[in-house]
């Protein structure tokens, strides 16, 4: 036997159970609603993100020369290099001043074609181009000597100029970034 209070007893406690789990889907909608916009404005801007790749055509730098670009604030070394100097490049990948040995193949995909990061890995400098002990980048602020692979010689830069990611596109575009 019900009685009448068991009755409203139950239905209260449904109805109860109804209103605590409304009010708590209401509130996390409204919290997702306030937080949503803080969590979206940390992501890059439209305007960054189109700075973090950049094509360039290769069709336009004679062999033998360095087309320098600016990507993401850093200036960026491509170099086309002739035979005679990939020819170099890979017979010094054995010397014994390579202060961080890295195979002129790890550097360039294509031997053609070298990409670098130009800045200097010792304090930050830009090196300046076919100038040096080597003929191909020298630091004149403090007199790091890199090889026609970018890589540190002589000097008291610790590292090889940088490579970064990039893709050839087709023959003549690279995609950096």
């Amino acid at each position: 036997m019900t009685t009448k209070d068991q009755v409203e007893q139950e239905e209260g406690v449904t109805r109860r159970d109804f209103l605590y789990v409304a009010t708590g889907a209401v509130g996390a909608v409204g919290a997702a609603s306030v937080v949503w916009p803080l969590v979206d404005q940390m992501n890059p801007s439209a305007d960054v993100l189109a700075l973090a790749s950049v094509e360039v055509d290769l069709s336009a730098i004679p062999l033998g020369q360095t087309l320098k670009i600016l990507w993401r604030g850093k200036p960026i070394f491509i170099r086309h290099r002739t035979a005679a100097e990939i020819e170099a490049a890979i017979a010094d990948n054995g010397a014994i001043d390579l202060i961080d040995p890295e195979d002129d193949q790890a550097r360039a995909e294509r031997p053609e074609w070298l990409i670098m990061v130009g800045v200097c890995t010792h304090l930050g400098c830009v090196p300046l181009d076919q100038r040096g002990d080597f003929n191909a980048w020298f630091c004149p602020c403090h007199g790091s000597h890199y090889d026609i692979s970018g890589r540190i010689r002589k000097g008291p830069a610790p590292r090889n100029l940088e490579v970064p990611k990039y893709a050839f596109l087709n023959d003549t575009t690279v995609k950096i970034g």
